[in-house]
């Protein structure tokens, strides 16, 4: 029987069974995994508060028969305070489901989890534009699981280029004034230089680039393309806050 300590963020989670419940991890050391806690249904169970969404912690598990088991939890931070804010609950759900689809199970990515809990952290003390952060999270999602982005060169036929009016999805990046514009979209010169600042910036950083509402709209487009183009599934936890958004402005 493999028992591994190992720090890890709850992904999400689901009833199991009368008294048990289904907890996806996203571990430091062996990736993505489902585990079981047993009992964590119980109102007296020590898995009570240590099972919830974003539940950061120490964990002690085992790999059972067909499934890995939760034998221990040392809480770090809840991240409770995401449940009391729709904005920072909808973005945090949406880094959650970014993780889900684009990991294999046992797929390990140490320094995407490094990434992941910064950016819990920068949320929760609300440093900086949320909106601009998840930005750059897909950017880092998109490096650190094989997709990265080449803002400084064309990506068709790899000349250098200060700036672009176009992106590629299926080739990564922009595309130079020479090379067949297709499978992409036009961007402002404004959104391209903001993607490459913030490719190159760790995401403690980002809070010092400012960026307009128009060009949000093209980053969320872009970026948004990127993740369909590399993963096989799309994420929907954004789906709703862009909606509510929206009518908000038009009230």
């Amino acid at each position: 029987m493999s028992t591994y300590k190992t720090k890890a963020i709850i992904l999400k989670t689901q009833d199991y069974k009368e008294n048990d419940k289904i907890i996806w991890l996203f571990t430091e050391k062996i990736g993505k995994i489902s585990a079981i806690a047993k009992g964590a249904k119980k109102n007296k169970s020590k898995f009570l508060s240590s099972t919830l969404p974003f539940c950061f912690g120490e964990f002690v598990i085992y790999r059972g028969k067909s499934m890995y088991l939760i034998n221990e939890v040392q809480i770090i931070h809840s991240f409770g305070e995401f449940l009391n804010d729709l904005e920072m609950l909808t973005y945090a759900s949406y880094l959650n489901e970014l993780i889900d689809i684009a990991l294999l199970e046992e797929e390990s990515n140490r320094e995407l989890f490094r990434q992941v809990v910064t950016a819990y952290y920068l949320m929760k003390n609300k440093v900086g534009d949320v909106e601009i952060l998840v930005r750059a999270f897909e950017i880092k999602l998109l490096s650190f699981t094989g997709y990265g982005l080449n803002f400084q060169n064309c990506c068709i036929c790899g000349k250098k280029i200060s700036s672009s009016n176009y992106i590629n999805f299926s080739y990564g990046g922009g595309v130079c004034s020479e090379c067949n514009k297709q499978n992409g979209v036009t961007l402002t010169n404004t959104a391209y230089n903001v993607l490459k600042i913030l490719s190159n910036f760790p995401l403690e950083k980002v809070h010092r680039v400012s960026v307009k509402e128009d060009t949000k709209k093209e980053l969320y487009k872009i970026l948004y393309g990127f993740i369909l183009e590399n993963y096989q599934k799309a994420p929907k936890s954004l789906n709703m806050l862009n909606v509510f958004k929206e009518e908000s402005k038009n009230e």
